[in-house]
Parts: structure tokens; C-alpha cells; sequence
């Protein structure tokens, strides 16, 4: 399912997001593997909650695994598009 609110401008995501606080290891070379906290998820991406910890920076690829599951979540490959102070906007990368 899609989002379409292009008339004002304020909101140009594509996808509905979803409010879930979930635990996610993020990996990347600068800051190894972390556990952060899930925001939101939609369909195309993920919002990070930087949970005090040092976070790498737009533009850069990420891995990510969701965390506590009776199976283990397999490695997604993600870009980050945004940062705020509360976190970062991850985009899937689909190969």
C-alpha cells in the first residue's frame, strides 16, 4: 500500500509507516555492531532510534537484523536518507 500526498509537499513517502519498537543490530565498518531500537517500518525502509550512540552518516550502506525472533532474520542491506536527532531513516536497498 502506497501513500500519495504530493499536493503540499510536506510528505513525499511512498509507503505507510508502521509504529514498532523492536530491537534491530545495525552493522557498519565505523561503529561494528550495535543494537538499536527500532520507530517505525514500512515496506521501504526503517527509522533507527540512535538510543545515545553514534550513528554513521547519510549517504552510507548499513546491514540490518531484526533481533528476537524464533528464527534467525536474515541480513538486509540499507542506505541512510535521513538523520534527525533522534535517529536515522534507513531506505532498503533492493539487489
Amino acid at each position: 500500500m502506497t501513500e500519495n500526498n504530493n499536493d503540499s509537499g510536506a510528505n513525499m513517502r511512498r509507503h505507510i509507516r508502521t509504529n514498532l519498537r523492536t530491537r534491530i543490530k545495525l552493522i557498519h565498518p565505523s561503529c561494528g555492531e550495535l543494537i538499536v531500537h527500532t520507530g517505525d517500518l514500512s515496506d521501504g525502509g526503517v527509522y533507527i532510534n540512535a538510543d545515545g550512540q553514534q550513528l554513521p552518516e547519510i549517504g552510507e550502506r548499513v546491514q540490518v537484523q531484526v533481533q528476537d525472533l524464533p528464527i534467525e532474520a536474515p541480513l538486509i542491506e540499507a542506505k541512510i536518507v535521513r538523520a534527525d536527532a533522534e535517529g536515522i531513516g534507513l531506505e532498503f536497498v533492493i539487489p
